[in-house]
């Protein structure tokens, strides 16, 4: 047999090999992967939700993460405010109203359980409950300055009336 022959039905051997080493990881289950985590370890979800808005935030190295569990009541609101780093919000019990204030103009949207969305750094925004229950969402704060707040109380824009 030739070199290249030889080359070629070496090629094929691996080939069936490896497909076959493939193949049977993949058929008994758990071998690829342990089915629970390692002693010691543990892992709670606090919430989860579908990201509703576009866009995305910047994370520089070097400033503070933040993470806080906010409930409010029914009629209850946030206040005008906006976040320094943005911030990532995840709607785990009942509906949040968010006035975004943008130029002249009032975005408002609403968010319920299993959503998320963004908001950017340095929008101004105030949540509202207007529903028959509190609202809690947990909500990541990237891009805090080192020991500083995760919030900044702004003053009412005058672009979304009666807010």
């Amino acid at each position: 047999m030739n070199t290249l022959a030889k080359r070629v039905v070496r090629l094929a051997a691996m080939t069936v090999g490896l497909a076959g080493l493939l193949v049977a990881v993949n058929a008994v289950p758990g071998a690829a992967t342990p089915s629970s985590p390692p002693p010691g370890f543990t892992s709670q979800k606090l919430a989860q939700g579908t990201d509703m808005s576009d866009g995305t935030l910047p994370i520089k190295q070097g400033l503070d993460i933040v993470v806080a569990k906010i409930t409010v009541a029914p009629g209850g609101f946030s206040g005008w405010h906006s976040h320094p780093g943005g911030a990532i919000v995840v709607v785990q019990q009942g509906e949040v109203t968010l006035y975004t204030s943008v130029g002249n103009h009032c975005d408002v949207t609403t968010y319920t359980h299993g959503q998320a969305f963004v908001e950017r750094p340095g929008e101004l925004d105030n949540a509202v409950n207007k529903g028959s229950t509190d609202y809690i969402i947990f909500v990541t704060f990237p891009g805090v300055p080192v020991g500083g707040p995760s919030r900044i109380d702004r003053p009412n824009p005058g672009t979304c009336p009666g807010v």
